[in-house]
């Protein structure tokens, strides 16, 4: 399993990238592993301002439905569109074309309290 450097972690298996203000989010490797394969991504929150650790949409697998937690406070500008016909993108390639939301940031700052690559690693262990 791969857990990219430059990108931090929660411990509800969510992952963000910063880009100054503005991150783009999704769930780990790990997630989707535990999940199997995923056949419906459901996010309806764009525009929406939400806090950290709040739902923002939800990932529907062959036996489980999860919840998907906001990693940050923020406002929601974007949802991926390829998840709409092509959900298993969040299976091959969680990391890139798996992406599930873009975002505003509300306080960069917080990114720092986030998980690490390493810190993760060794939560799921």
């Amino acid at each position: 399993m791969t857990f990219p450097q430059d990108l931090r972690y929660t411990k509800d298996h969510e992952w963000i990238k910063l880009e100054g203000k503005n991150a783009t989010v999704g769930i780990t490797e790990f997630a989707q592993s535990e999940l199997g394969d995923i056949v419906y991504v459901d996010i309806d929150s764009v525009g929406k301002e939400l806090k950290a650790e709040e739902i923002f949409g939800t990932v529907e697998a062959v036996k489980t439905v999860s919840d998907l937690f906001m990693p940050l406070a923020g406002t929601i500008t974007e949802v991926n569109p390829a998840l709409a016909n092509q959900p298993e993108l969040v299976n091959s390639d969680p990391y890139n074309e798996g992406w599930m939301i873009k975002m505003t940031v509300s306080e960069v700052t917080d990114y720092e309290v986030l998980l690490t690559a390493e810190a993760y690693q060794k939560l799921i262990s």
